[in-house]
């Protein structure tokens, strides 16, 4: 669903664990919690703060971690 971006939470080159908030997005007047899908690295976020996302925008991009 579109909406605006009222947090990031990670950063570029942040390893994070799976379920992990990484952005906040408004929606609807509600506020969505975006979490990691699996453990991994931000590679790139791709909205700040205030920015305006539409529907089905990628928000960042995402490396899960490779398990040896």
């Amino acid at each position: 669903m579109p909406g605006k971006i009222v947090a990031v939470l990670v950063a570029a080159g942040d390893s994070v664990e799976k379920g992990a908030p990484m952005l906040i997005m408004e929606a609807m007047k509600m506020e969505h919690t975006i979490t990691a899908p699996a453990a991994g690295v931000v590679e790139q976020v791709l909205y700040a703060v205030g920015d305006q996302v539409a529907e089905g925008a990628p928000l960042l991009s995402f490396a899960t971690a490779v398990i040896a």
